[in-house]
């Protein structure tokens, strides 16, 4: 099922998620439903904050390279239908950061805040920990722009935007353009 991914300012957007006590079919359906639609919208990540559901759990597929990267953009500007095929499935459930070293900037994007792209200092590689969606645990090592997009999406489940890295006066800026694209 394709659900309803909550767009900036919205103030849920800024709630805290709840860790996920047992792994159990509900669970494996809110993965099942945040990959279908992280996919249909041509997204890499996916918190389940970003579809009002406030538990700790991550979906993402991330590109090879950031050629196919700007392939899914292209795709998302033109709504062309024809996506990337996926390769790299990934569920983070109760993701934890458990080392981060070289901060590099990266350009991001959201499916929360559509057509906006900054440039965010982000820790270059990290090792995370997490549950799957069988609630296996798994430590994963990540470098570059996977490791990126794991920030990006952990910052969802602390009620955390990429605008927040933001000057102040650009995310006022933003904040008042995406109110008046909502209101219309």
């Amino acid at each position: 099922m394709i659900l309803s991914i909550l767009k900036f300012p919205n103030n849920r957007l800024r709630t805290k998620a709840t860790a996920v006590k047992s792994v159990n079919n509900t669970i494996k359906t809110l993965v099942k439903d945040m990959f279908e639609t992280m996919y249909t919208s041509d997204g890499i990540g996916l918190a389940a904050t970003q579809v009002n559901q406030h538990l700790q759990v991550i979906v993402m597929d991330v590109p090879d390279s950031s050629e196919d990267y700007k392939l899914i953009l292209e795709n998302r500007k033109t709504k062309n239908s024809e996506s990337l095929t996926r390769k790299h499935p990934l569920c983070f459930i109760n993701p934890t950061i458990t080392r981060k070293a070289e901060n590099k900037i990266h350009t991001e994007g959201c499916l929360s805040v559509p057509g906006y792209y900054a440039e965010i200092e982000r820790f270059n590689h990290i090792t995370v920990e997490a549950l799957d969606e069988n609630g296996k645990l798994f430590t994963l090592e990540a470098h570059n722009f996977l490791a990126v997009c794991i920030q990006h999406e952990l910052d969802h489940l602390k009620g955390v935007l990429f605008v927040d890295y933001l000057s102040k006066f650009k995310q006022r800026r933003l904040k008042e353009k995406y109110r008046k694209i909502s209101s219309v």
